[in-house]
């Protein structure tokens, strides 16, 4: 027999922020179950009758699967109401989409390129643009904050949950937009748009030598053409970095309110740890509020009460097996128990080291290793059981 510890019963867990918070951001690295978290936690708070929107970034196809949408667009689409009524949710009360980059950044250049001028037909129809505006440093991260703000400050929905990019630092969403734009501003390519600028074209009279040099020999390889619109693309590109600075640091301002909580989903494997220390400093240095750590894939712990030979009689009762083949079958029982247990004081060591360097002042909510990946609706509500 084993008897079977359960954790967190003191505490309410993410609970209060799913009823006070307007967004929550998820944050942790690739492969921890970011994903499937901020679903369920949109999960709990429609069930808490709060009309919430699940908006993630991973092209994967876990959030929709596990929603029960064959697909996620780049607009809000309901849950469909014979999924939601499984889980008591009323119909419209859930939603979710997946951000598409350019189609963001597409409304961006819409809302900030200057009236009458031309700039966003020019833009838009730049062959340089269609490629790069999807691709270009930092502009999914940028279009997440441009879309996260329309979208809190339209009203819509009582709670935002924000799934952010898979990327290697995972909060390189809040500084990839100033990245952008300090790309956009460095003095090589201010150089490069003033001359285009001036003659109407790029000019390698009104580059310094060692540019024009450099400018010459890329020339030899992609055209003078395919640099011309280049520098078009990076000059109308210029025209929108006020209004792109403005917006980014009005993000940054709702991001440190306390209607945000920020929700650092990790692992109990040491990297995973490590980087989920990274992230609470990160976030601490920032002045953004945590609402907690949802730790996945934790080693259940577990006391064995019965011996090897009480095991067998059990197991021989219970299937009618023979006497002999009942007690192998409970020795490789209680071996593979036993690994566990290796296992789940490893998980218990990393989870105490998480918890010296990041305070008590958190929620720190464990999630048990599931027997299978969370796939659908009643998955969801069992990983949102363990989250509140």
């Amino acid at each position: 027999m084993v008897a079977s510890r359960r954790t967190n019963l003191e505490t309410p867990g993410l609970l209060p922020a799913l009823h006070a918070k307007r967004v929550l951001v998820t944050v942790g690295s690739g492969g921890v179950g970011k994903t499937t978290t901020a679903a369920a936690l949109g999960l709990v708070a429609a069930r808490l009758e709060r009309r919430t929107l699940v908006m993630t970034i991973d092209p994967a196809r876990r959030l929709a699967t596990s929603l029960g949408l064959e697909s996620l667009a780049a607009e809000e689409r309901p849950v469909p109401a014979a999924k939601t009524a499984l889980a008591g949710i009323a119909p419209g009360a859930l939603h979710a989409m997946m951000l598409e980059p350019k189609q963001a950044f597409d409304e961006m250049v819409r809302r900030y390129a200057p009236r009458g001028t031309g700039s966003v037909e020019r833009l838009l129809g730049s062959r340089i643009y269609q490629q790069l505006s999807a691709r270009l440093a930092g502009a999914q991260e940028y279009a997440a904050m441009e879309k996260l703000h329309a979208i809190r400050t339209s009203d819509r929905f009582e709670l935002i949950v924000l799934d952010t990019p898979p990327t290697a630092n995972a909060l390189d969403f809040l500084d990839a937009p100033r990245k952008m734009v300090d790309a956009v501003e460095s003095p090589a390519v201010h150089l490069f748009v003033s001359a285009y600028q001036k003659a109407g074209k790029l000019s390698l009279n009104l580059l310094g030598f060692g540019a024009a040099y450099v400018v010459r020999r890329l020339a030899r390889f992609t055209g003078g053409q395919f640099l011309d619109d280049v520098a078009a693309f990076l000059s109308e590109l210029s025209v929108l970095l006020g209004g792109m600075r403005e917006r980014a640091a009005q993000v940054l301002e709702l991001l440190s309110r306390d209607e945000v909580g920020f929700v650092i989903v990790t692992a109990p494997d040491p990297r995973s740890i490590d980087e989920a220390i990274g992230l609470h400093e990160r976030l601490a240095a920032s002045h953004l509020p945590i609402a907690g750590f949802v730790i996945n894939k934790v080693h259940p712990r577990a006391a064995v009460s019965s011996s090897e030979e009480a095991l067998a009689r059990r197991i021989a009762e219970a299937s009618q097996l023979p006497h002999a083949e009942a007690g192998r079958l409970a020795a490789r029982l209680l071996a593979d128990h036993a690994r566990m247990q290796i296992l789940a004081a490893a998980d218990v060591a990393e989870l105490q080291r998480l918890r010296t360097h990041c305070g008590e002042a958190h929620p720190y909510l464990e999630v048990p290793l599931f027997d299978e990946d969370v796939h659908d609706i009643a998955g969801l509500v069992k990983l949102g059981e363990h989250l509140v």
